[in-house]
């Protein structure tokens, strides 16, 4: 499979995902957010790693999403404009580790799938702009 037959074909299946959690916040009763942030952390990965690796960089073998992020950013200042978007999932999931469930935003779990939709629309707007899709 050539280059951007991948990433056409990550990000469908990025876009499966998400869909999938949106029908899912949508439904009765929120699913558990711990369960939703693995999930949410393993898409915004993917997201970043799909576009990156398209794009010739390495992307380290984490889950630590900050660590993702900045060898997403390396050398392209443009993409710290999902920095606060992976950021706000890395928040979510600190709040849970230390027991301040107070200090998330209300209806979390809408939230962090709304922050991974955003980031899809952005990159996906990206790579066809660039000519890439």
């Amino acid at each position: 499979m050539d280059p951007n037959a991948r990433l056409v074909a990550a990000f469908d299946e990025l876009d499966r995902r998400i869909g999938a959690l949106e029908a899912a916040v949508r439904g009765d009763g929120a699913p558990d957010l711990a369960d939703l942030l693995g999930e949410a952390g393993g898409i915004m990965k993917g997201l970043l790693t799909a576009y990156a690796e398209h794009a010739g960089k390495a992307i380290p073998d984490t889950d630590d999403l900050l660590e993702v992020f900045k060898a997403f950013v390396k050398g392209d200042p443009s993409l710290n404009a999902v920095r606060d978007n992976v950021r706000e999932l890395v928040y979510y999931g600190n709040c849970l580790a230390m027991d301040r469930a107070d200090a998330l935003p209300q209806n979390p779990q809408r939230m962090a799938v709304h922050t991974l939709r955003h980031v899809y629309l952005y990159l996906h707007s990206r790579c066809e702009q660039e000519h890439r899709l």
